[in-house]
């Protein structure tokens, strides 16, 4: 997974919603939200993809590591019979095997951790997109609502006899709607704050059960409770 891709994907979770409709009601314009939309759709289909790849791999490397580790320890088991049985030269084969399987699963358990670890940060970068792709689409409806409506009040003020007349009007309407729009996108902004730490939690509760098990797993194999 290219770096590159990556920061561009952070990017676009790190976008400024406020910003952006500030730049469409000044331009009288959605194509800047409509330029974010379909790049923020681009790279989710990518990284969608991208995560299956990386997903695919941590199954790969986990897989290989056991089965290493579990040759590793069936080897360990016979060693100590050939020796018990005398049979040394059988046991120093077997240990120069074990020393390379014992290595080669240590390998792979190291790039199964790089990977998991990548693959669950491709994961919560997805959800953010996701969240953060949701309320630009629905504040893109807003904004051209409010702009079409702006549209038709300077129709209309045309009519007006005089310049003088024209002054403020339809100014508390779009003012209210400019800030519904706001005050939403600040609570689509808590609501992503609130999903991204409680990802996090969660995250961090697996990942420290999944190592207590591993440990007592380890303890049940040293006093044979398998």
């Amino acid at each position: 997974m290219a770096q590159s891709f990556l920061e561009k994907v952070n990017t676009l979770i790190s976008a400024n919603l406020h910003g952006m409709v500030d730049r469409a009601l000044e331009s009288n314009s959605v194509k800047v939200m409509d330029e974010y939309i379909r790049q923020a759709e681009r790279n989710l289909d990518s990284l969608e993809d991208s995560a299956a790849t990386v997903g695919g791999t941590v199954r790969t490397l986990k897989r290989k590591y056991e089965e290493f580790a579990a040759a590793a320890e069936k080897l360990d088991r016979d060693i100590d019979t050939l020796l018990v049985k005398g049979k040394n030269e059988l046991a120093a084969a077997a240990q120069a095997d074990l020393n390379t399987k014992q290595q080669l699963a240590q390998e792979y358990y190291e790039q199964w951790q790089q990977q998991e670890e990548q693959y669950r940060r491709m994961m919560d970068m997805k959800l953010r997109l996701e969240a953060k792709l949701t309320a630009i689409k629905q504040e893109r409806e807003q904004v051209k609502a409010l702009l079409e409506l702006a549209e038709a009040k300077r129709i209309t003020t045309r009519t007006i006899k005089s310049l003088d007349d024209l002054a403020g009007v339809g100014d508390e309407d779009v003012s209210r709607v400019v800030d519904s729009i706001r005050a939403r996108l600040d609570r689509e902004d808590a609501r992503l704050e609130m999903a991204t730490g409680r990802l996090s939690d969660q995250i961090d509760e697996v990942v420290g059960y999944n190592e207590i098990e591993a440990q007592l797993e380890e303890r049940r194999k040293r006093l044979n409770l398998e």
